[in-house]
């Protein structure tokens, strides 16, 4: 018998596992995937270390969450500063002072301003992420840098996506390409793998062990169970399955000491089907002889593949408040992640919820 079934070995999960393993509980962890990490999960090729699920980037501005993970690896100083190719043109992201340059010859804040607010809609209530898109940066901004790149990013048109999906765009007037922004920054040395298999060093895990295959004897192997899947496949789909975005990769060695010069290139026009390519040795500063770089494909997600990123629109946040309606009542079940609070989640705020969540139970 275990104190706590912990589904999932992503961040949620394993942080937890690691809190709770430390005051003395017994825990056994559940990994459909044959690896831990989640998302996070790092594989060495050509002797880069390969981000097998796109770039994970480690930023916050939370002192608390930063020093827990810096006690279980060394972390660089990598800042994400990616690049934006634009029809062929390369251009600074986030949208800061070295983009208005290019763009329009500005080289002060001031008149950068004037220009964005010359050319910003009136649009007092903003309905979608098009109407909100177009009160904050105006129709050159939105044309050249959101609408193509968000439409194939959701696979939805911008004008049926919520307007608050916009507010992850930043615009900076400095000239500063640091796309975080945040305190804190960096990758670990070597990549996740090391940090996860410490976190969940004292706990028994099981790969390839599917909580629903298992239902019944799962339910009551613990006491409590710690739940980042799927909230809707939790209860059956009951209310309906609330819907997700997918990614498929495609991953090259090069024979190369270069490629792009850059961890990470956007391509926002709609014409060209993935979003970015990823190069890995960028992330650690790497001088190897050959490279490898990923495509990053969006997709529609279905059975059988990764849910990546909820699609937080009015209609799947009304699925999921049914949702939590009963995950409330929940005596010995808690929700995390960004599958079980169905949220969009960075790193440092799985983390942080799991910690928060950890001070609460244990």
């Amino acid at each position: 018998m275990y104190d706590y079934l912990i589904v999932g070995a992503g961040l949620f999960g394993a942080v937890f596992a690691d809190r709770a393993a430390q005051r003395g509980k017994r825990c056994l962890v559940l990994e459909k995937r044959g690896h831990i990490g989640g998302n996070a999960f790092c594989e060495d090729v050509e002797g880069v270390t390969v981000h097998k699920y796109g770039v994970h980037v480690f930023h916050t501005s939370d002192v608390r969450v930063w020093e827990y993970m810096n006690g279980f690896a060394e972390f660089n100083r990598f800042t994400y500063s990616p690049i934006a190719n634009c029809n062929g043109e390369l251009y600074s992201l986030p949208l800061n002072m070295n983009t208005f340059y290019k763009l329009w010859g500005v080289s002060s804040p001031g008149a950068a301003r004037e220009v964005i607010d010359s050319r910003r809609a009136a649009i007092p209530e903003p309905r979608n992420l098009e109407e909100r898109a177009l009160s904050l940066v105006g129709a050159d901004l939105y044309e050249m840098f959101i609408r193509g790149y968000t439409e194939k990013r959701w696979g939805r048109k911008c004008t049926d996506l919520p307007a608050r999906m916009i507010e992850r765009l930043p615009v900076r007037f400095t000239f500063d390409n640091d796309y975080y922004g945040d305190r804190f920054q960096g990758v670990p040395v070597g990549g996740y793998n090391r940090i996860f298999e410490k976190m969940l060093g004292r706990c028994d895990v099981k790969l390839g062990a599917d909580f629903f295959g298992d239902r019944e004897r799962y339910g009551y192997i613990a006491d409590k169970v710690i739940f980042s899947g799927m909230i809707d496949e939790f209860y059956g789909y009951r209310f309906g399955r609330l819907e997700y975005r997918s990614l498929s990769f495609d991953t090259e060695v090069l024979d190369m000491p270069d490629f792009q010069g850059n961890a990470a290139v956007y391509y926002m026009s709609a014409d060209i089907p993935y979003t970015r390519v990823v190069e890995h040795k960028h992330l650690e500063f790497g001088t190897q002889a050959k490279t490898v770089i990923s495509y990053e494909y969006p997709a529609e997600y279905s059975a059988g593949n990764e849910p990546y990123y909820p699609i937080n629109d009015a209609r799947n946040e009304a699925v999921y408040a049914r949702y939590m309606e009963l995950a409330v009542r929940e005596r010995n079940v808690v929700f995390g992640g960004r599958l079980g609070a169905y949220r969009r989640l960075d790193m440092w705020q799985a983390v942080s919820d799991a910690l928060k969540c950890a001070d609460a139970l244990l």
